[in-house]
């Protein structure tokens, strides 16, 4: 069994090393959609974090391979996700359409089922922890499993899945997919919180760089603790001030 697990590890680690000779390199795309601005979207790689923008014509350029997945967001469109594949550099018209989101406000009726839940209902058991997707896969990949035959290893109660993960860098590459959905998920509760009209006419942040200052605002550790505690009167306080320090770094660049 160890030289069965051996010549395995040899092999992942062979991939490992052949997969960190494949460079990454500048894909250019273009966002379309029904409107003629397309400025200021952005577009995230998953993977590695990096970031930019879309110009007038949705034109935009980022570092990345095939396998990545690309994140595109912006406050008018829906979001959008893209896992490139080798196809995709190659293509010279690479493409991705954005659908508008509408806000149109229907008939609202509301039920007060209160004390029914995925608990009371016995779908889940109680004071279970609730993973996000991320979370997850990220679990999955890393958990011990105490009832996994792994013959000779080192008690000889463990999965070697984790270790083949590490290895991999599977485990690397999900903890990064985890702290990006953490900012996506704070980015909707900070919209779901404020409105548009908020962040441009109460705090005087320019419209086009509301999404800039969310992200700038989702990035202070401080500020996610309180938004995630849903006190709005702390929470906006605090982006008050972040506001101001934000509009000082945007004066700075105009300069």
């Amino acid at each position: 069994m160890i030289h069965k697990l051996i010549c395995v590890l040899m092999v992942v680690l062979g991939q490992v090393a052949w997969s960190k000779n494949q460079e990454r390199t500048v894909l250019n795309g273009r966002v379309v959609s029904g409107v003629s601005n397309l400025e200021g979207i952005y577009v995230i790689n998953a993977q590695t974090e990096a970031m930019t923008t879309t110009n007038g014509s949705g034109d935009f350029s980022i570092a990345a391979k095939a396998g990545d997945e690309l994140v595109f967001s912006s406050i008018q469109f829906k979001e959008n996700r893209i896992l490139l594949t080798p196809e995709n550099f190659t293509d010279i018209n690479f493409t991705v359409r954005l659908g508008m989101i509408v806000h149109q406000l229907q008939e609202v009726v509301i039920k007060n089922y209160s004390g029914i839940n995925a608990v009371s209902l016995g779908i889940i058991p109680s004071g279970q922890k609730s993973y996000t997707e991320a979370e997850r896969k990220l679990h999955t990949a890393t958990a011990l499993n105490p009832t996994a035959s792994a013959g000779l290893m080192a008690g000889g109660s463990i999965s070697a899945d984790p270790l083949l993960n590490f290895f991999s860098g599977r485990t690397a590459m999900l903890k990064k997919e985890v702290a990006v959905e953490k900012k996506e998920l704070c980015m909707k509760l900070l919209e779901n919180m404020f409105s548009l009209d908020h962040f441009v006419n109460r705090l005087k942040i320019p419209l086009e760089y509301v999404k800039g200052f969310e992200y700038y605002a989702v990035d202070n550790d401080k500020f996610t603790v309180i938004l995630n505690s849903k006190n709005k009167t702390s929470t906006e306080f605090l982006l008050g001030e972040l506001a101001v320090k934000y509009k000082e770094i945007i004066a700075s660049e105009n300069k």
